[in-house]
């Protein structure tokens, strides 16, 4: 059994580690609701955006939708979403079981490039071979989540969709943690490039669709803005499901730590009343030694 000072040692220890467990788990919980508030009414201008998008794509042919042309998929690029900063379970390494997922599945046999927005995921895949070598995308995303705003977003979406329009990909996706609940995050794959068409019904009549003012303003203005809002949305989705993680993994973390000190207080006393009945039979032992 170990002696009362490791004991007592381990204590203090594991009481710190509560308190920062518990703070951290506060501080999670007030950014949660600024970013919960902020997704949940971005969503649904996101996903209307991208329903009309996706028609109008349909009625584009590839002279039109530059953006919507479909190509034989060689060059993948994959935006990867985690987090700056750890402690939050599962959440970072999710996203990157996900895309390694889909570079030995979906697009084997593709050159594939991955471009990480979060250090986590930067750290991982710069030691691997689909890092972006000779190119003009951007560079050090990682400050996006210092200031998540859309205009500091819209930029990054125009260097991606530049590289689409050039041909450099053929193909984009989005990996990353979709925000449902604080306890629930879902690792989502979404196409970013090039825009899908909407899943047709043969049932239902077919759609003749006015342009005002005209298609070409439409295709020039309306669909970069709907890829850069939907950018902005992984982003948002992001960073309110990463709080939600941490403050779930803290919150574990810090029920985890009381129950260890409650055994850690018991093998204490444990351990106070093996030592006061040594001493106790010492000392009956000498009084013993004396009297014979």
């Amino acid at each position: 059994m170990a002696n009362l000072k490791e004991v007592r040692n381990r204590i203090v220890s594991v009481s710190s580690t509560q308190q920062i467990t518990s703070a951290m788990k506060m501080v999670s919980a007030a950014k949660l609701r600024r970013a919960q508030d902020a997704v949940t009414q971005m969503r649904p201008y996101a996903t209307k955006l991208k329903e009309i998008l996706e028609n109008l794509s349909a009625s584009l042919d590839s002279s039109e939708g530059v953006f919507s042309t479909q190509r034989d998929v060689k060059n993948v690029l994959l935006v990867v979403i985690t987090s700056n900063r750890g402690l939050c379970g599962g959440f970072n390494a999710n996203v990157i079981k996900a895309t390694l997922r889909l570079i030995d599945e979906k697009y084997k046999g593709c050159k594939v490039s991955v471009l990480c927005i979060g250090k986590k995921g930067a750290d991982f895949f710069r030691k691997t071979d689909f890092g972006i070598v000779g190119s003009d995308m951007p560079r050090g995303l990682n400050e996006l989540f210092d200031k998540l705003t859309f205009s500091n977003t819209a930029p990054v979406a125009e260097k991606i969709m530049e590289a689409f329009a050039a041909a450099q990909f053929d193909k984009i996706d989005l990996v990353y943690n979709q925000f449902k609940n604080a306890a629930v995050q879902i690792t989502t794959v979404e196409q970013f490039l090039p825009v899908q068409a909407p899943a047709v019904d043969k049932a239902a009549p077919a759609v003749d669709y006015i342009f005002e003012p005209n298609k070409q303003f439409i295709v020039e203005d309306l669909i970069p803005r709907s890829l850069k809002t939907q950018l902005f949305k992984a982003l948002l989705d992001s960073l309110a499901a990463e709080h939600g993680a941490r403050m779930t993994a803290m919150h574990k973390a810090t029920d985890n730590a009381g129950a260890l000190i409650k055994e850690l207080k018991l093998m204490y006393n444990k351990a106070r009343q093996a030592a006061i009945t040594n001493e106790i039979l010492e000392i009956v032992g000498g009084a013993e030694a004396l009297n014979g």
